[in-house]
């Protein structure tokens, strides 16, 4: 077959992805060659080779579109399937008719609405070889600091239903860039691999190995307070706008575009349960990353390891990191508050009640910490 100009320049993950297939076929395929390194454990593992670029995209869903212009109306140009990689040119406004959200990404092979590209970046770590000591044993919390990463499960068989997906098609365990986590052993090898051993505290009971290089080990002092000795904290969620604004008295201090629950399933049914609930609630739990799910078995979610969580409401509502879309300005969640991870981050250390960095996680009885105000304009 005669490749067009745009097929001639694209990369071997582009050329491959350019002929259309389904999003099964194609993690399939991401397995023969991903999957046969990450289940020998203990053997030497090259992480994952990404494009050379200082800032990454990595698509958080089954299939994008990629067009000529800023443009749904423009020629597609060719396609990229979840958790490719591609450098990340710039953001640009364009036309996405239907959503809020109108901004794309322009990558080297044309334009990408911006929704489904996680802004990532690959930086590599060096390992440590002991752990400190903690009220939990000796442990550190640690973030993915590379676009993904394979993980192989200690532990068989699966028990996280997301984790029991991706073996239902032949995938291995993957974390991804800006996911939290606790490592509670470490593992030298003799080919010189160093890896951690990854423990959800709150999750299913999975345990998982990973490469050292993928996980930066956090601080406490990068999760100090900011500034706490401030009064009159408050947190106002805009649902109209989809932004979050904190206040120290009068002042706004920081402002950040947010996703709440959405209105609408992919059908365009309502689904009043996925709304955030409108009013003010104090954060009552705080923990620097937990196993996030809910809803049904044929329409659930299961999210490991999510970073820098606030919960407000009693039934689970949450502002927390997000890695699994880039659509902030737009309802897009089950009712939490998704924010970047680095407003949620920024959020979690500045809002009550503190957290320290042993054991990451408190709870707080009424009135609770910080008030978080949700409002809505009734029509």
């Amino acid at each position: 077959m005669n490749r067009t100009p745009f097929q001639s320049m694209l990369n071997p993950i582009m050329r491959k992805n350019y002929n259309p297939v389904s999003r099964r076929d194609f993690l399939k395929l991401a397995a023969l060659g991903a999957g046969a390194i990450a289940f020998r454990p203990f053997a030497k593992q090259d992480l994952p080779e990404f494009p050379q670029a200082d800032k990454l995209g990595r698509v958080t869903v089954g299939k994008v579109d990629v067009f000529i212009r800023p443009d749904e109306g423009s020629q597609i140009i060719g396609a990229l399937y979840e958790d490719n990689v591609v450098p990340w040119i710039r953001e640009s406004v364009g036309s996405m008719p239907g959503r809020i959200n109108q901004r794309w990404v322009e990558t080297p092979y044309g334009f990408i609405w911006g929704g489904n590209l996680q802004p990532v970046y690959n930086q590599q770590n060096a390992a440590m070889d002991t752990l400190p000591s903690t009220s939990l044993g000796q442990g550190m919390w640690v973030e993915v600091t590379i676009p993904y990463v394979d993980l192989t499960l200690e532990n068989p068989p699966a028990r996280a239903p997301w984790l029991q997906y991706r073996e239902s098609i032949g995938l291995p365990p993957r974390f991804v860039y800006s996911q939290v986590v606790w490592v509670d052993q470490i593992r030298a090898e003799a080919n010189g691999q160093t890896w951690y051993r990854l423990n959800e505290k709150y999750g299913s009971g999975d345990l998982f190995w990973g490469p050292a290089e993928a996980f930066r080990p956090l601080t406490s002092d990068e999760i100090s307070p900011v500034n706490p000795l401030a009064e009159e904290k408050r947190i106002v969620v805009n649902i109209d706008y989809q932004t979050l604004s904190c206040f120290e008295g009068e002042n706004e201090v920081h402002f950040a575009r947010i996703s709440s629950g959405a209105l609408y399933d992919a059908w365009g049914n309502r689904v009043n349960v996925w709304e955030t609930p409108v009013g003010e609630f104090p954060i009552w739990r705080k923990a620097i990353s937990l196993p996030l799910s809910g809803g049904s078995a044929s329409a659930g979610w299961s999210l490991p390891a999510v970073g820098w969580v606030s919960l407000f409401v009693g039934t689970g509502v949450a502002i927390h990191s997000t890695y699994w879309h880039n659509n902030y300005g737009e309802p897009s969640s089950r009712g939490c508050v998704n924010a970047s991870p680095e407003d949620a981050k920024w959020i979690f250390r500045w809002s009550q009640p503190q957290v320290l960095y042993d054991p990451g996680d408190v709870t707080v009885e009424m009135p609770g910490g910080t008030k978080v105000k949700v409002e809505k304009q009734e029509f």
